[in-house]
Order: structure tokens, then sequence, then C-alpha cells
């Protein structure tokens, strides 16, 4: 059994654990055709501890060798209109802030291909995308040669395929050491050019202050949080700028440029001081979740409880890590009817780890349900209208603390 003794992001050994969740499921987002497989599904220890040296918070029991992403991993949000509306403001924001017109962009770990995609068609501009999961899409055949897409993981080895600007979403907090991703792609960047990239993660600063345990999960082998999201890129030879909160304060984002080595002491001088203030409320936010993580679990526990004794249906909204976590954490989640998903990838297979089938939402309208839980609060609106469309209204939840 593998465990981190230092951190991964600054080689501290000021590694502190405070909380422990035992044998789930090490793929959230991995497609299950087989109900028996999914309740089967490889399973994996997380023990997150916090660093009070670049507040960094990572899985110490974390092991890279169980991991392997296949066409089959599925992930994409792009189905939600809440969410495409946060991704089309996103591309323009950067089209316009970095006069992305008629130019070339990386983007690292492109999922599927949809953000690229829509940064190429709005801006007229030429796409290569990294990831071994990619599947080949009809509708980015359009795009013709202006995009194209390497099924595999993005290191020094494709330094020929430059960029005017390099984006990175979504990405980072599956690395174990973030500068083995950071460092190569450093190299490869001329600093004088001063190329941008953009980098998005999810906030674990958020997960945190709003009790959102449902965001943990093992293929996240790390954590950022604003400090050490700085730290680590300044560490790695950046210049950054400062984090922004994307999304409702679930993401977490930052833009950087390689370096020029007479400004990398500067950099890392210039950290120093807002890092220390900034972890030192960071350390009580972590001592005040684990404090009040245990009677979150409970409190849903009854919940549910209380719910299946009156013969209620339940069923969750949202089929992917939040659902996921959701369901194998807690004792009463296997008695949970279905999950809905918009994303008809995902319709027809089944959750890991506990089996429920994912349904799409006319399979509701057919099979009606007395309760929905929504999995995350910003979809909670445009799930309400969805049901209304379908003539069901449900008591809906969500998995924000009581």
């Amino acid at each position: 059994m593998t465990h981190l003794n230092n951190c991964p992001i600054c080689g501290s050994s000021s590694l502190v654990d405070f909380i422990k969740l035992p044998n789930l499921p090490i793929y959230c987002n991995l497609l299950w055709a087989d109900r028996q497989e999914a309740k089967d599904c490889p399973k994996g220890d997380i023990e997150l501890a916090f660093c009070d040296q670049c507040g960094g918070i990572v899985n110490v029991a974390f092991d890279p060798t169980k991991l392997g992403y296949s066409q089959d991993y599925e992930n994409s949000l792009h189905y939600s209109s809440r969410f495409q509306s946060y991704i089309e403001a996103l591309a323009n924001r950067l089209i316009e802030q970095h006069d992305l017109h008629d130019k070339t962009i990386v983007e690292i770990g492109c999922g599927k291909g949809d953000f690229l995609a829509m940064l190429c068609e709005q801006g007229n501009n030429s796409g290569i995308g990294f990831d071994s999961s990619y599947v080949d899409r009809a509708e980015h055949e359009a795009l013709g040669d202006r995009i194209k897409f390497i099924k595999d993981f993005y290191s020094e080895k494709y330094v020929e395929y430059q960029g005017d600007f390099v984006c990175c979403r979504q990405v980072l907090e599956h690395v174990q050491k973030p500068a083995d991703l950071l460092d190569p792609l450093r190299k490869t960047l001329d600093a004088e050019a001063k190329t941008v990239v953009f980098f998005e993660v999810p906030n674990a600063l958020y997960t945190i202050r709003n009790m959102m345990v449902w965001d943990v999960i093992y293929e996240h082998c790390t954590y950022f949080t604003p400090p050490s999201l700085s730290y680590a890129f300044t560490q790695a030879g950046y210049t950054t700028g400062e984090t922004s909160e994307e999304f409702g304060g679930q993401f977490l984002s930052i833009e950087a440029q390689a370096a020029k080595q007479s400004e990398l002491t500067a950099n890392k001088s210039a950290l120093a001081k807002p890092l220390q203030e900034k972890i030192a409320q960071l350390s009580k936010d972590i001592a005040e979740f684990k404090a009040r993580f245990e009677t979150q679990t409970q409190q849903w526990e009854a919940r549910l409880s209380q719910l299946f004794e009156q013969g209620k249906k339940v069923a969750i909204w949202g089929s992917g890590s939040k659902g996921v976590t959701f369901l194998n954490l807690l004792n009463q989640g296997s008695k949970v009817d279905y999950a809905v998903d918009i994303n008809p990838r995902k319709q027809g297979k089944f959750i890991p780890g506990t089996g429920q089938q994912i349904v799409s939402p006319e399979h509701v309208a057919q099979h009606p349900t007395d309760v929905v839980i929504v999995m995350n609060p910003l979809y909670k609106e445009e799930i309400r209208d969805m049901l209304k469309e379908i003539g069901l209204s449900p008591e809906i939840l969500t998995t924000e603390c009581f």
C-alpha cells in the first residue's frame, strides 16, 4: 500500500491527515455497461492530508498504478445549459482578453474536444488537443484540418506543437506531482514570446468551506486551494497572476507565463508573505471541515432512512463524481432507485460501486420518483424546469449541508 510522506506540490513533510474515506470507486466517470461489473469496480482508499507549507491538500493513499484513462472515460458537462452558458462565457472572455483570432491553441487534456472546438469556431483559430480518452467526433469534421487531436498524454516529446495560447482544464488535479506536467510545459514555452497558459481546477476551498465532501474522489490526487495553485506554478518557473474563482466558486483558474531566469527569485519572494497569511486561514477552515464531516454524513444517513421508511422513491440527478461519492459514501445510498443524467453517453450505463442505472429525464416521466436529490446545487433551477416540462414536481433536495 502506498502512502505519501511528503507533499507532492512543495516537497514538505508537514502533511497532517484530516479525513479518511475507505474503499471508494477509483473511477467516477468510467462507463460501466454491466450492473454487476459496476458494483465490482476497482476501489481505493482516500486519506486527505493538509500541507501547512503550501496550502495543498493531497490523497496520501493515492496509487497512480491503479488508474489508466481510456475512451470509455466520460466526464463532459456540456449537455447542461447552465454549464454551457459558463463555458461559452469563458471561451468568449479568453478570446477577447488574449486576442485569440486566427491563432493556434493547444489544449492539454482536451477530453472529448468540446472546449477546444468552441475556441476554434468562435475565434477562427486552429487547435491541437491532447487526450488519451478522445473519441473521434463527427461534429469536429466541419473544422477540417484546423483542429487536430492526439490520443496521448502531453509531454516534452510534443514540443513541436507550439501554440499562441495553451489551456488545460480539469486535468492538473489528476497529476500526482504537478511539476510532472508544469515543468515539461514550461520548457516548451519561449519566455520572450510570453505565451499565456490558462489552467482550471476544482476549487478545494469551495469544497472545504461549503462542506461539499461529495467532491472528494479517488481520481483527484491533488486538491488545489488558491495558495497551493499559485505555489505550484511559481515553483515550476512561471510568472502568475491572481487566481480566480469560476462557476459559482466551484472552479479555480490561473493564468501564467514562463518566467525569465532573472524573474524566478523575485517571484518566489513575492509569494511568501501572502502565502502564509492565506494558509493560516485555510488551517482553520480544514479544522472546521474535519469537525463537521461526521455530522454531515450522519444527517444525510438519517434523512435518507426517513424517506425510505416513509415509502418514498428517491433518485439522484447527476451521475458524475458528486453522485458517485454520495451513493458510495452513505450506507443508505444503495437504496436510491436510479441516477438521472442528461448526457446521452452515460444513459443506460451503471453507477460504479452501487450499481444504479443511469437514466434519461424521459425515463423519469415514465417512472416517477417522489424525491430528487440534485448533486450539484448550481443545476437546481435547470433541473426543476426540466421536471416541470415533463409534468413532474417531486420534492427537490440538494447536497449542501443542512
